[in-house]
């Protein structure tokens, strides 16, 4: 979706909201960005092994 696609959809009002909002949040921390590093370099890739759900009895 362009910007303009966006703005005619949602508004100046909106979309100016939106953009006070983001402003207001902190920076992520140095943990949250290589976290996120992790997952943009290796889509669909799990960070740790999933343990298979205990059999019912």
């Amino acid at each position: 979706m362009t910007d303009a696609e966006r703005l005619a959809i949602l508004g100046p009002d909106v979309i100016a909201s939106i953009r006070a909002r983001v402003k207001e949040a902190p920076e992520p921390s140095d943990e949250v960005v290589e976290k996120l590093r992790r997952i943009v370099a290796h889509p669909g890739r799990r960070t740790r092994p999933v343990r298979p759900a205990p059999r019912a009895a």
